[in-house]
This record gives C-alpha cells, structure tokens and sequence, in this order.
C-alpha cells in the first residue's frame, strides 16, 4: 500500500508564496505519474499539476488557471513531489492534494479517477 504524507501550505497573504510537499513511500520512480489537485468549499476537485515521473520521460503538465504562478518538481532521492506556488491569489484558496498514479490506470492526467493513491490533504488559504 503505496502513502502520500503532503505537507506545507497553511495561511499566506495574497501576493505571497509556499510549497506542498508530497513523500511517497515508495521510490518516486516507481510512480508512472504524480499529480495536484485542489478542492475549494463546495466545488469540485480540480486538477492543478502533473508531472511524469518515468526516467525516460519527464513531461509536466500544468493548469492554465496556475499557469506561470505554480511549478511542479520531484526530487527521486528524498521520493518527494514539490508544488511551489507563487502570485498566490484568494481564489487558490482550497485543501489540496497529492495524488499518484501507481497501479498504471488509463485515462487522462486532468482526470481524478486517473489517480489510484490519494494523500490526506493540505490547507492552504490565502488572505486578501
């Protein structure tokens, strides 16, 4: 049984930065691929970073509504994924999560049920 331990976020004025981490507890070069997504109150959980995490192919993806304000990483010596969030906005306001892709489903990287191992969780509010 794959774990996902987030960590990170918390309260950040608007404007301001921080980073999500994600330890896997497996080799992260395991993973076929690792992902963010986020939830705000009373919507859906939306997809924001993704990134491959194969040797031979080392494709990230991002959000257009993120785009140019967060960045995705991993570090395979510490099997950790990284989100850093810059330009942070209210409206990222939202508990965000790691997921990974560990089992080989199909589908598409946007797409929570692409997702086989979820972590806990991170709040990370920004205030205005």
């Amino acid at each position: 049984q794959v774990q996902l331990d987030e960590s990170g976020g918390g309260l950040v004025q608007a404007g301001g930065s921080t980073r999500l981490s994600c330890a896997a507890s497996i080799r992260t070069t395991r993973i076929f691929i690792m992902g963010w997504f986020r939830q705000a109150p009373g919507k859906e959980r939306e997809f924001v970073a993704a990134a491959a995490v194969s040797w031979s192919n080392g494709s990230k993806y991002i959000a257009d509504s993120v785009k140019g304000r967060f960045t995705i990483s991993r570090d395979n010596a510490e099997n950790t994924v990284y989100l850093q969030m810059n330009s942070l906005k209210p409206e990222d306001t939202a508990v965000y999560y790691c997921a990974a892709n560990v089992g080989l489903r199909s589908g598409s990287y946007v797409d929570t049920g692409f997702y086989d191992t979820w972590g806990q969780g991170t709040q990370v509010t920004v205030s205005s």
